[in-house]
């Protein structure tokens, strides 16, 4: 039975959810777009030509070092054609999310950019994973990793004192990260990112990867005929490895390097190398427009 405190932090953390800015109309179409394959080429070109510093960016990714073109690429369409249904989704939620939350008051020892950063490469190494294992809604890979952690940062924007409480009892080994928080304020993050997904009306499955991320045993997710991995397996291998890189939401690394390996190295099997030399390329190329 929830304390009356409890049930106070997550009301509060409900009317937070007012201080994250709303999707731009070009992120909530390519959201919706995804689960379908046969979405266009020139669907997607009209959307970014209309937002001009996502365009510009889009050209100067296709442009860089990652897809080593000749003669340099000036016009979107010609792009989207290089770039791909796929990668071109990344890229746009990459890009546009990593803009809505430069105006949010943090408390020490947070940085957007750190938090952007982590939820690129999660979201990269979750899509390279996806795109080899026979996972549930694979499309929804990037997207789930790079929203995984929205609860860190709506619990850092909307109860900062209890985010440096929670940090301090992490830091004094008081239990992981999530066992932390519900210590603290009766709820963990991957809840409190459930609830976000589920008012921006996210798929069910990238709602249920997220909850489970760090508990995919958890998952009551059943698998469909020729599927064998859950997404929140396969997020919860993303996230670890990303923080065991050192690319972490905070300075403090909340991974511990053995059993992350073992599950990174287990899930992937004999394509580990490849899909590590693929996300280090990959994240080069993007991590420049955080």
């Amino acid at each position: 039975m929830p304390t009356l405190t409890q049930t106070s932090y997550k009301e509060q953390l409900l009317a937070g959810m007012g201080r994250l800015p709303p999707f731009s109309p070009t992120l909530n179409r390519v959201l919706a777009s995804l689960g379908h394959e046969d979405v266009s080429f020139s669907y997607l070109s009209e959307l970014i030509e209309k937002d001009t510093v996502l365009a510009g960016n889009i050209l100067k990714l296709v442009n860089s070092a990652l897809y080593s073109r000749r003669a340099e690429v000036s016009n979107i369409r010609y792009a989207v054609t290089l770039l791909g249904v796929n990668k071109l989704r990344n890229a746009v939620m990459s890009m546009s999310v990593a803009r809505l939350w430069t105006g949010l008051y943090l408390p020490p020892g947070w940085s957007i950019k750190q938090f952007n950063l982590h939820s690129v490469a999660v979201a990269v190494l979750s899509d390279l994973i996806a795109h080899r294992m026979p996972v549930e809604l694979q499309e929804g890979a990037f997207a789930a990793g790079l929203l995984h952690d929205l609860g860190r940062l709506l619990i850092a924007a909307t109860l900062p004192e209890e985010c440096l409480k929670i940090m301090s009892l992490y830091d004094s080994g008081a239990g992981s990260l999530y066992e932390c928080e519900r210590q603290a304020i009766g709820i963990d993050h991957a809840e409190v990112s459930v609830m976000v997904l589920v008012a921006w009306n996210l798929p069910r499955a990238i709602r249920t990867a997220v909850r489970y991320h760090h508990a995919p045993d958890d998952d009551p997710t059943p698998l469909s005929e020729g599927k064998s991995v859950r997404l929140s397996a396969l997020l919860c291998a993303a996230d670890a490895y990303a923080d065991h890189l050192g690319i972490s939401v905070t300075a403090k690394n909340t991974a511990s390097d053995a059993p992350v390996l073992d599950r990174y190295r287990s899930l992937l099997g004999e394509s580990v190398e490849q899909v590590s030399s693929e996300f280090e390329r990959e994240f080069e190329a993007i991590k420049v427009f955080f």
